[in-house]
């Protein structure tokens, strides 16, 4: 989602407000879980943080000697930098770091969809190319206008996907000198601005969680228990329904349209849907990687144990149906809605709807009221 878009829905305040409820949520309960939280975020965000630093050698190892082999290294790069930020989009929707009205980076990050032509025409104008530059234009005049972050990276490395069973193909020699196409110095410059600019932007966000600092995390952990649950559940409902089934499945499943889709340059659009289902899971289990702590699991459970069951099943159910949608998921969205594939993505659009309907009751029964999109 765009960050006007996001900002719109926060205006119309469609995704939530918080109700009186009961007193379920005890604070010495609902702290641990807070504290847990912003652990998590963080060994999260760090791992954000090393695999774009990872992409970004990879890509100055191929600007600055543009090889085939070189080039799928720097697309396997962007493949396991979207790994975690998957994740980690468990963490937006309430106003955070990540995508704070004023100050939140998200829409130089992940904006999408894009138009290829807006990218093009930077780097086939006489503008000097410059990280300001590249920012600066993001969403200009558009919402599809986006110059900045991992998809324009991956336009970038993949270029325009017009294959019916794989991604896009764009040559290395796009980048060279001796290639046909033109401005490859300033194709070159440009990836390599740009994949700057994205670690510079998760590394802010990625700091605003560091524990022992004057930052947004000292902040929220001091917060009232349950205005802090309230903001974890806003961002785990929002992205499960609105974005997740929403924008994300249903736009594309019912518009049948390749340029709908998360990632679409790459084909790694399912694997996109998976980590962020995967991040919601985390987050409500309060688990991260190897690592593990008191999630909402435990508040849940200490007041309706059937609830939290039924809430963990949702969450596994979300995710084999998205592991079952067969690739690539722009293939998966054609035919009618008797083909295999749509019917698989329907399935997953309705497992993460009820996913969704579950959490607002999870939020109800710790005496929060979450009303979403």
């Amino acid at each position: 989602m765009t960050k006007q878009g996001w900002l719109a829905l926060m205006a119309a305040g469609t995704l939530f407000t918080a109700g009186c409820g009961t007193n379920a949520l005890e604070e010495s309960r609902a702290r641990p879980v807070v504290e847990r939280y912003a652990a998590l975020t963080y060994e999260n965000y760090t791992d954000v943080v090393k695999q774009a630093e990872a992409l970004r050698t990879a890509v100055e190892v191929f600007v600055a000697n543009p090889t085939e082999a070189r080039l799928a290294e720097a697309r396997n790069a962007w493949l396991s930098a979207r790994t975690s930020y998957g994740q980690s989009e468990a963490f937006r929707f309430y106003g955070g770091p990540i995508d704070d009205e004023d100050t939140g980076p998200e829409g130089q990050i992940n904006a999408w969809p894009l138009d290829e032509a807006y990218i093009d025409g930077i780097i086939n104008s006489q503008e000097p190319l410059t990280q300001e530059l590249i920012t600066s234009m993001n969403e200009r005049d558009g919402e599809t206008n986006i110059s900045s972050g991992y998809h324009a990276i991956e336009f970038l490395l993949w270029g325009k996907d017009e294959s019916d069973t794989g991604p896009g193909n764009r040559p290395a020699t796009d980048f060279a000198d001796e290639g046909t196409a033109p401005n490859a110095e300033r194709r070159r410059q440009y990836l390599s601005l740009v994949t700057k600019q994205l670690v510079e932007d998760l590394e802010s966000v990625r700091d605003a969680w560091a524990p022992g600092q004057d930052n947004y995390r000292k902040t929220f952990v001091a917060e009232a228990p349950k205005e802090a649950v309230l903001k974890i559940l806003t961002g785990l409902g929002s992205l499960s329904g609105a974005e997740l089934a929403g924008e994300r499945m249903t736009v594309a499943y019912d518009n049948k349209d390749q340029e709908d889709e998360h990632s679409c340059f790459s084909d790694n659009t399912l694997a996109d849907l998976y980590g962020n289902a995967v991040g919601i899971q985390n987050v409500y289990l309060g688990r991260y990687g190897g690592t593990d702590g008191a999630g909402l699991d435990e508040l849940v459970a200490a007041v309706d144990p059937k609830l939290n069951d039924e809430m963990k099943q949702r969450l596994q159910a979300s995710l084999d149906a998205i592991q079952a949608i067969p690739g690539p998921f722009d293939q998966a969205i054609l035919g009618n809605d008797s083909s295999p594939g749509r019917q698989k993505v329907k399935a997953a659009i309705d497992a993460l709807r009820a996913q969704t309907e579950t959490l607002v009751e999870v939020a109800t029964a710790l005496g929060i009221q979450l009303n979403l999109e």
